[in-house]
């Protein structure tokens, strides 16, 4: 629990330590300017290449490994700007910083909108007499046969740059919901467990919902949708401006809808989504069943959305620094052998963390880098059970990344969406059944037991509501129904009574959570936590009960990158997310450790 009267602190008050190493990218804001001012000049280029893509193999050849180079050096710009804006939002230079790298994406964008549509006019028969011709050209074959195959999705030449100069104005609404939420939101000031006041923050809110004091809880709960709720029309405006965008996009490419665009670009059947929400859907009980559990171990008459958070097991006291975090999370992951465990130790050393919480510092915890940078991790640290995992997570991002950059050329080195959440998630599971393991405390073990079914409830289950609610909305747009603040918030209140069901109350300013939710913003892609999760759950178990074979599997999923489908490279892995069978699986764990935790607590009590 935060301390009285404590302030966060400012940017430049954060011990050099605890940030991360930007300069490893640019080793000042001008030697990023110079860049910049460099890569304009570079842009008009590809002009040279208008027209002619279909002249020579040679010609193709070149056109796409200067798409390559420009592409690396931007994402490398954009990584830096967009790190330096997170960690000080208010900062005016930052914000230009950000502002002129989003701005060259969308100038690289519109010069380069000429290369698909040409490439498209080729036909695959001319593709493949160039293949022939020069073999060089094989290693793109992966990547054009993906513009093949969404030739029908693909405009005009003319309509692909009307479309990519247009992408700055229609992504207005998700940064403006970013700029208030992070920037501008105040929250008012809360009484503790001691009963002193205390600033709310996003990144403390959870803190106070741990609390064991009834009031404490409920205060912050609605301290903080009370603050929602005062700009209510304003989230329903950009919430609603997002929505409108996905389902203009996908009507110009000519999708049956904005779900069937978001899915097809990395060539996932929509029976993927639709088996993730009927399996849940189909076990709901085991969510109720999870709440009447809390209810009965908190001794409540009524059971509220805001004691969701708090411990079930009192008098256990779990908390973490950032060193011992790292000390957990280098034993907890030591199935995944020795060449792992060193890089993430390396991650340690070399500052790829942002580890403190800072006035203006965009809230919540993130993954990023680019191809030729090291993996860079945002954190709010909290000295919690959850900020542990969380920093398990985002490594598991940054392995992913690590593996995937040192192993694959820059076309085929980054992972899709779809995948992102697995390899992040599989180091949970593994550094929760190691947690369990190593404490005999029948305490520490339910509380272990508790926090992860709160980490499926959250993963599996909310998300699982959150993918319904999102269909729903972009549904709602397409069928011409106005996006209202009172619409929003009856979808999303009746999705959560369905999921949280009869034992608890569902509060009403419960309704409001759509506006603090930034992933509704990204396009259906909250849907991949749960089947990463499942996929996790999977890998996790053949990892522990196999060992090196399974190992192996693991190491060369987190190598593949993009040079096979997502889909595909799961398969290879050992899942296959096209069936329903991972997420039942899944389920019957989160049943498992129910019981466990159910069994434990009457020896206890």
């Amino acid at each position: 629990m935060a301390k009285a009267n404590q302030k966060l602190q400012t940017r430049d008050e954060v011990a050099i330590e605890n940030t991360w190493r930007l300069e490893d990218i640019f080793i000042t804001d001008e030697e990023w300017q110079a860049e910049l001012e460099a890569l304009k000049k570079v842009i008009p280029k590809f002009t040279e290449y208008q027209g002619k893509l279909a002249a020579s193999a040679d010609q193709l050849y070149s056109l796409l490994i200067l798409q390559d180079e420009v592409s690396e050096r931007i994402g490398k710009l954009y990584t830096y700007a967009h790190m330096r804006y997170d960690q000080d939002t208010t900062n005016s230079i930052y914000q230009a910083i950000n502002s002129k790298a989003e701005n060259l994406i969308t100038q690289f964008s519109s010069a380069m909108s000429f290369i698909v549509p040409e490439i498209l006019d080729m036909g695959e028969k001319t593709l493949e007499t160039f293949y022939e011709k020069k073999p060089e050209l094989k290693h793109y074959q992966h990547a054009l046969g993906e513009i093949t195959r969404q030739k029908e999705h693909i405009l005009s030449e003319k309509e692909e740059v009307l479309l990519a100069e247009v992408s700055e104005v229609t992504g207005n609404a998700a940064q403006t919901f970013g700029m208030l939420n992070n920037a501008d939101l105040r929250f008012p000031m809360v009484k503790n467990d001691d009963g002193e006041e205390v600033e709310l923050t996003h990144g403390r809110y959870i803190n106070f919902l741990e609390s064991d004091k009834p009031k404490v809880r409920r205060e912050a709960f609605k301290a903080v949708y009370g603050t929602y709720g005062s700009y209510i029309n304003t989230f329903a405006s950009t919430l609603s401006g997002a929505v409108k965008k996905h389902n203009f996009n996908a009507k110009v490419r000519n999708y049956d809808s904005a779900r069937q665009a978001a899915l097809d670009n990395n060539n996932i059947p929509e029976t993927v989504y639709d088996n993730l929400v009927e399996a849940v859907n189909d076990r709901l009980d085991l969510m109720h069943r999870y709440v009447a559990l809390r209810k009965r171990v908190l001794k409540l008459d009524e059971l509220h959305m805001y004691d969701l958070y708090t411990p079930l097991v009192k008098d256990v006291s779990m908390k973490y620094s950032y060193t011992e975090a790292q000390e957990h999370i280098l034993k907890g992951l030591a199935p995944l052998g020795e060449e792992y465990v060193g890089r993430i130790q390396e991650g340690f050393t070399n500052r790829w963390v942002d580890v403190e919480e800072n006035k203006g510092k965009r809230s919540g915890a993130y993954s990023s880098g680019a191809y030729g940078t090291n993996p860079y991790i945002l954190m709010n640290w909290q000295s919690n059970l959850n900020n542990l995992f969380t920093l398990g997570h985002e490594l598991g991002h940054s392995l992913h990344s690590y593996y995937t950059r040192e192993n694959q050329a820059f076309r085929y080195g980054d992972y899709s969406i779809f995948v992102a959440e697995v390899a992040s998630t599989c180091n949970e599971s593994l550094l929760n059944e190691y947690m369990i393991e190593q404490t005999n405390d029948d305490k520490e073990k339910l509380f272990l037991l508790n926090h992860f079914l709160e980490g499926f409830r959250g993963t599996v289950f909310r998300q699982t509501m959150f993918a319904e609610f999102e269909h729903i909305i972009h549904q709602l747009d397409q069928k011409g129904e106005a996006l209202t603040p009172d619409k929003l918030t009856e979808e999303y209140y009746a999705l959560n009574k369905k999921y949280f069901g009869d034992e608890i109350v569902s509060d009403e300013e419960i309704g409001l959570e759509w506006a603090r939710i930034p992933h509704f913003y990204y396009n259906y892609y909250v849907y991949q936590y749960a089947t990463g999760y499942a996929a996790a759950q999977s890998l996790a178990s053949q990892i522990l009960k196999e060992k090196q074979p399974a190992v192996d599997r693991y190491l060369d999923f987190l190598k593949a990158g993009s040079s096979d489908y997502p889909i595909e490279v799961l398969k290879k892995a050992g899942v296959d997310m096209t069936d329903k069978q991972p997420i039942l699986q899944a389920l019957d764990v989160f049943e498992a450790k129910l019981k466990e935790m159910e069994t434990l607590l009457d020896k206890v009590e």
